[in-house]
């Protein structure tokens, strides 16, 4: 990513960050919704009004420089070592799960049984894996991206599979917040490769979804989980049909 889309989109994040939306700038900038909305969408901000963003922000120059080279710091995925520590010690997980979705601390210790004594030593080997920076009264900054993934085929995707698969479709899917769609077709590459486009995208969406959300209070959230996949697949009593080839 070039240096002004990193400057752009560290904007962004700011704006979010302090409960600001586009429609808020209108002022600031002299422009329509639409317009910023474009202005956002291409990148192609004067300096001009990057700084008048900026004074609107409460930030100078050297404050946003300084905020897109800490959002650069941010790890994108852990090590096999670390989600190993995660996968064995379900507390951890838990605690780690809930930071990532934006909870308090005194919201984790007062739904699971974790102490607060647990809490802090939690937090305190979360900080040490630099996974967040931890702040006096129990605050946090996580110190991940918001590309953030688990290993392919790792520790916690292994422990997913094995632990969590079978509970996950442990449901009718028949609720108003459940829903399960299947389809099975015959499809060129061509199409796989769109159709694994669109999963990514939606993905995406159901991340931006998250974090335009984490300001809002817990007692307004659920928790959600989606589960995407595509993958070649014949059902064994279709596979049983089949003719066997001639030896």
């Amino acid at each position: 990513m070039s240096q002004s889309a990193q400057l752009v989109n560290t904007l962004k994040q700011e704006l979010k960050h302090q409960g600001k939306t586009y429609e808020d700038l209108e002022g600031v900038l002299a422009l329509s919704h639409a317009s910023e909305k474009r202005l956002f969408a291409e990148g192609k901000f004067s300096l001009d009004r990057v700084e008048k963003i900026c004074d609107y922000l409460g930030l100078d120059l050297i404050g946003l420089v300084a905020l897109m080279e800490e959002a650069s710091d941010k790890i994108d995925q852990l090590t096999r070592e670390q989600e190993e520590e995660f996968a064995k010690d379900v507390k951890l997980l838990c605690f780690a799960h809930c930071l990532l979705n934006g909870w308090k601390f005194d919201e984790i210790v007062n739904i699971y049984a974790i102490s607060e004594h647990e809490g802090i030593k939690l937090m305190a080997k979360l900080d040490r894996m630099k996974l967040i920076n931890m702040l006096p009264g129990n605050r946090y900054s996580l110190l991940i991206s918001r590309k953030f993934s688990w290993i392919k085929s790792g520790p916690i995707e292994n422990y997913f599979e094995q632990q969590l698969q079978a509970d996950f479709f442990d449901t009718k899917f028949n609720q108003q917040d459940e829903v399960r769609v299947f389809v099975s077709s015959t499809l060129t590459d061509k199409s796989v490769d769109i159709i694994k486009g669109k999963i990514k995208k939606l993905a995406g969406e159901l991340n931006d979804l998250h974090h335009e959300d984490e300001k809002l209070p817990l007692e307004q959230k659920r928790g959600m989980s989606m589960l995407l996949s595509l993958r070649p697949w014949e059902t064994k009593v279709f596979k049983a049909l089949r003719r066997r080839s001639k030896e």
